[in-house]
């Protein structure tokens, strides 16, 4: 029981204490799981959020669920889960009693203001640390590369772009096997 509640408490606060989404959170993640924990290899939470990212779903709560399910099985995997909406669910659901006074106040409109340009910086610190990890190999830098450009300049659904990326890794690590085996 101790262990739930420390997966619990774990991601209660990496829910309560980031802004901005699954991007953002990833340094605290990191800090939080890895560093301060030791509970996952920063490798394994890259891959718990890569997977996150591409099933259905708010990927902090799809990162949570994995990163709790390999620490403690199905019972870590809630545990960890309803310690990452609990903030969100409080924090809405005071927000719901008392809207009509925040929408309307300046200090909380510049307060957001502010929080905008923080997320866009820890957003880019994620994007370069994914970076770091991610590409290791030529040809995964061709698939970033290529994603980018699909990402960006056309509209084929990301879940197109993640699966052809899915199958070039493939393809690029057997024709390498391949190679190497004559």
């Amino acid at each position: 029981m101790k262990e739930h509640l420390e997966l619990y408490w774990a991601f209660f606060k990496i829910g309560g204490l980031t802004f901005g989404g699954g991007l953002t959170m990833l340094p605290m993640l990191k800090y939080e799981l890895v560093e301060k924990r030791n509970w996952i290899t920063e490798e394994k939470l890259l891959d718990c959020y890569a997977i996150g990212q591409c099933t259905p779903g708010i990927i902090a709560v799809n990162t949570a669920t994995f990163v709790g399910y390999l620490r403690k099985g199905v019972a870590g995997g809630i545990s960890a889960t309803m310690g990452m909406v609990s903030p969100s669910v409080l924090m809405l659901t005071v927000i719901a009693l008392f809207l009509e006074n925040f929408m309307d106040n300046v200090w909380l409109q510049h307060a957001l203001m502010g929080v905008r340009g923080v997320v866009c910086a820890l957003m880019l610190n994620t994007v370069l640390t994914l970076a770091k990890k991610s590409l290791v190999a030529p040809v995964t830098y061709v698939i970033c590369i290529l994603a980018f450009f699909l990402a960006m300049f056309t509209k084929v659904p990301l879940i197109i772009i993640v699966l052809l990326a899915g199958c070039m890794g493939i393809l690029f690590e057997s024709l390498k096997k391949k190679g190497a085996d004559k």
